[in-house]
């Protein structure tokens, strides 16, 4: 099999506001997880001394919507992935840039984040990070009896679970595909993108998403959240590239946005009357109802964001292929340079802290990244191609 072209259909060409909506999603995050340093009440790996209850809203008006954004993103490249290339090359390829950079995240990115953290939860003594990593490389030292398994004892992925669902999910959604593709499903499946008209499209996805999380989804907390990253990697893949959808959401990006306001406006009400006022979780049709006003902002936000980005951003640029490339060596070292910066500023005042902490992540990441890209070993280890980097 030479391609995988579901539906038919004619291949678009390079699609350049996903693209730039993929720069500017991984952008986001890194401002995301500085404000988890100061964020109050939220755990993180570190926390700073200068925290304030109010940035929840701010966080929770981004973080309803961007890793769903993502993965719907990822979705849309898998699915453009795939038209042009065969299966067996695609699970190689995507093992490759996806577990050769996770196994060395894991054993040489992530370690500073558990030494700060333990430092500043006083569960180690004041010893060198050479002397930690000596011990850390021991699974079964006693530094670690507090800290739970994560791959391995006290040996955990921490921001870059990303990259280990979007392995798996990849592969689950090569399953489905192509035993839709047997079936003759995907036409039926695609039909609602591709017909339908926006308001009720949205409607359906508001609703069959609230009920699936109502029925379907597992109730813990890290269940629920690969449940739903793989439900919109896969409603990515399915609205790939049917035209009517993209030209419909760009017609309608300012209502989008419109209606994204009102329902975030609802959403923060709610949060501060029902689950700051210590009330009790909402179950039966009342959690029902909660899901509905999550969703309905979800999705609204989504559209929103792929209507402005379809109708302002679809052109190439010098900087483009630049900054694709850079997103991501940016996301694996930036939550390690966002902590160790913290914790060694932690001295400094409540605007100095986080204005040197971001500074210094994006630079530091900058810097790294004109190393990585320059080193065929380095552009292995962080899942760039080894081949000629991308000039600036």
């Amino acid at each position: 099999m030479s391609n995988y072209d579901l539906t038919g259909h004619d291949q678009p060409g390079r699609r350049h506001d996903l693209d730039w909506l993929r720069v500017a999603v991984f952008a986001l995050l890194i401002f995301y997880h500085v404000g988890m340093l100061y964020v109050a009440d939220w755990g993180y790996h570190y926390k700073s001394p200068h925290q304030s209850s109010w940035l929840q809203s701010v966080m929770i008006l981004v973080n309803q919507w961007r890793l769903p954004l993502l993965f719907l993103i990822s979705g849309i490249a898998i699915r453009f992935f795939l038209s042009r290339t065969t299966v067996a090359r695609f699970i190689g390829l995507r093992t490759l840039r996806l577990w050769v950079p996770l196994l060395f995240g894991i054993w040489v990115v992530v370690p500073p984040q558990l030494y700060i953290e333990m430092l500043s939860k006083g569960d180690l003594p004041a010893i060198s990070y050479g002397d930690f990593y000596q011990a850390f490389l021991d699974l079964s030292h006693p530094y670690f009896v507090n800290y739970p398994s994560g791959i391995f004892p006290h040996v955990d992925v921490n921001h870059l679970w990303y990259i280990r669902e979007l392995w798996f999910f990849s592969m689950y959604l090569l399953l489905l595909s192509g035993i839709c593709h047997a079936l003759k499903l995907m036409p039926w499946l695609c039909a609602p993108f591709r017909r339908w008209s926006i308001w009720p499209l949205f409607a359906a996805l508001v609703l069959l998403m609230s009920l699936l999380q109502w029925l379907m989804f597992p109730d813990d907390a890290e269940g629920t959240r690969k449940a739903l990253g793989f439900s919109f990697l896969c409603w990515g893949f399915l609205l790939g590239w049917e035209p009517r959808f993209w030209q419909q959401v760009s017609r309608h990006r300012h209502h989008f946005l419109l209606l994204a306001v009102v329902a975030y406006a609802g959403l923060i009400s709610y949060y501060h009357r029902h689950y700051l006022a210590g009330h009790e979780a909402p179950n039966g049709v009342w959690f029902l109802l909660e899901r509905l006003l999550v969703f309905a902002n979800r999705w609204a936000w989504i559209f929103a964001i792929l209507g402005l980005a379809h109708h302002h951003c679809n052109r190439n640029h010098p900087w483009l292929r630049y900054l694709n490339q850079a997103v991501y060596p940016y996301y694996i070292l930036h939550q390690t340079l966002i902590i160790v910066a913290a914790y060694a500023l932690r001295d400094f005042g409540p605007v100095s802290q986080p204005l040197l902490v971001i500074g210094l992540t994006f630079g530091g990441c900058a810097l790294a990244y004109e190393i990585i890209r320059r080193s065929a070993v380095l552009r292995l280890l962080f899942g760039l191609k080894i081949g000629q980097a991308p000039k600036p």
